[in-house]
Formats: structure tokens, C-alpha cells, sequence
């Protein structure tokens, strides 16, 4: 029972090499963003943007609960079923079929079932994050599902989630939760020392005044892509900002290694995979390139993270 048990857990490291579905990744990407501006439109604004990502559940990623006049309502999308479900807290559901369809017919679904829902949202239909945007009512462009590897991402950025969990366990200042951007369609945690950061320069795609919100404090980050930007494969990265002096000369755990054009550590997801110890490979990342963040800009680390570990609690 043991080995079963383990190998069940190490299958959750999928194989996902960005060649493979990179259709269905770009298509899945915009959808998230469909979804992603609805929890936008109907969540109370918070720091950092934290109230416009998605997060990892036990079947695929989440709204998590968002609040419509006096109702709750959750929309997620389910890998195991490969549907994806709108609910209400007063019992109403409808489902919408995740299978190849345009990114122009999925908004239109999505958009008619909040309507037949009574979920009063409206949304600008124009991707984010994305140079040559195609809004999303014209998008039939981008129509490609494959069930297989839609579900093998969620596996990946489940145990992603798991490994980012425990790393974040062992701060006690101010931290984002474990969160999926659906602008830039990565799962990152985020660790903050406490001061204010120099404003931020202008970002392709974004909005200055959406960059400078999202970096307004001095932080350290580290996350999970599906590859792009300039490291064409999955991987782990890494950055801080302001980036400290001597930042990208950190040792980093093999074979991570800084990526002088992005700006960030990066390690690549095929050796993580591979590892035996992959989650302990993902914090050992997290932990190395934390340490050159906060040592080398002289974080108040005494204040900040725990001294030992907090049993589990027993009641």
C-alpha cells in the first residue's frame, strides 16, 4: 500500500513539454482570462491585485467564493470532468463543456449562462498580458483542447502548489497566498520585507498603474510557468525587486541558473520532474533564491521568519 501510495504521489509531476500542447495551452490561457475578469469585476479590490487570481483545487483552478448582491457565487474550472461550473449559494449550477471551442464561442457560452444566472458583471473583452490582443468576442483564432494535457497541467501546478505551500509555511510577514495569474498564466508566491519599492517601470502589455500597484512593496518571488518569455519550456523562476546587488551571482541549487534577459533565476521544470525529491528540489529554490533576496537587501529576517517549526497542532 506504501508504494502504491508513492507512486500515485510522484505521477503528479507530469510530463509537460510546451510543444506538445502549446495550443491548448494559449487557448486555455485566454479562457482563465475570461474567468479571471469576472472574479476581477466582482471582488472588492485588495493589495498587490490579490483579488483577481484563481487557485489550485482538488479538480482545477478556482474562483474561490465571490460575493454578487446577497449571493455567493464560484466558477471553476473542473480537469476531471473538463467542465466548467458556475454555482450559486442558492443551489443554481450550470455547466459549460470544456472541449475544443473558440475563445470567441466560450466567452459567449460563459457570458449568456451568468446572464441566464442573473450574475450582473461586465467585463473589458480584451486579453491582458498579451501583445497583439484579439478580444475575445472575435477570437476564433484560438480554439484547441486537448483533455489530456489540460489535465496533466493541473496535476503540475497542483504538486506546484503543494511544494509553494510548504515554502510559504515558514514565514511569518507579510506573504501572498500560493495564487494563479491568469494574465501571465503562472502559479507564484510572494514573500515582502515589510518596505516601500522604488516605482516600477513600464512593462510590455500592462498598465503602469497595474505594475506599480503589484510592486509597491520590496518583495521576493518565486513561481511556476509553462514556458515563454524567453525560456521557451516549463521551469520554476524566481526574482526579486528591487533586485538587490549581487542578486543573479546567488548560488542557486543544479542546475538553476539566472536568466540575465529576464531578469530571474530559473529552474527547469524537466529536472525537477526527474528529481527523486522533486518537492524538495522546488524549495530548495525557493529557499536559495530568498536567501540572496532578503540577505543581500537586508531584510529584518529575525522579525520575519520562524526560528523552528510549529509542530502540528493536536485538539
Amino acid at each position: 500500500m506504501v508504494e502504491s501510495k508513492l507512486r500515485q504521489h510522484d505521477a503528479s509531476w507530469q510530463k509537460l513539454p510546451l510543444a506538445a500542447w502549446r495550443d491548448t495551452r494559449d487557448t486555455l490561457h485566454l479562457w482563465t482570462q475570461i474567468v479571471g475578469k469576472i472574479r476581477l469585476g466582482l471582488s472588492p479590490t485588495m493589495n498587490h491585485w490579490w483579488n483577481v487570481p484563481l487557485y489550485v483545487s482538488a479538480r482545477g483552478l478556482t474562483t474561490s467564493a465571490m460575493p454578487c448582491g446577497d449571493r455567493t457565487v464560484e466558477i471553476h474550472f473542473d480537469f476531471l470532468s473538463h467542465e466548467l461550473v458556475i454555482e450559486a449559494s442558492d443551489g443554481e449550477q450550470l455547466r459549460i463543456r470544456l472541449e475544443p471551442r473558440s475563445v470567441k464561442d466560450f466567452y459567449e457560452n460563459v457570458m449568456a449562462a451568468l446572464q441566464a444566472m442573473k450574475i450582473d458583471v461586465h467585463i473589458r473583452p480584451i486579453p491582458t498580458e498579451i501583445p497583439n490582443p484579439i478580444p475575445f468576442d472575435r477570437d476564433t483564432v484560438h480554439a484547441s483542447y486537448d483533455a489530456e494535457y489540460a489535465q496533466k497541467f493541473w496535476l503540475t501546478i497542483a504538486a506546484a502548489d503543494r511544494a509553494l505551500q510548504e515554502f510559504r509555511s515558514g514565514f511569518m510577514g507579510k506573504s501572498s497566498p500560493v495564487h494563479f495569474f491568469w494574465g501571465s498564466f503562472d502559479l507564484v508566491v510572494t514573500r515582502f520585507s515589510g518596505r516601500r519599492a522604488p516605482p516600477h517601470g513600464e512593462v510590455p502589455n500592462i498598465p503602469l498603474s497595474v505594475v506599480r500597484e503589484a510592486y509597491s512593496h520590496e518583495q521576493a518571488s518565486v513561481g511556476f510557468w509553462t514556458g515563454g518569455n524567453g525560456y521557451d519550456d516549463a521551469g520554476f523562476f524566481a526574482y526579486a525587486y528591487p533586485e538587490p546587488p549581487g542578486f543573479a551571482d546567488a548560488p542557486v541549487p543544479s542546475p538553476a541558473f539566472y536568466n540575465k534577459s529576464m531578469g530571474e533565476f530559473v529552474m527547469p521544470y524537466e529536472a525537477v520532474r526527474t528529481s527523486a525529491h522533486p518537492d524538495a528540489l522546488v524549495r530548495a529554490f525557493a529557499q536559495a533564491t530568498y536567501d540572496a533576496a532578503a540577505g543581500l537587501a537586508h531584510w529584518n529576517r529575525m522579525a520575519l521568519e520562524r526560528t523552528a517549526a510549529t509542530p502540528p497542532l493536536s485538539i
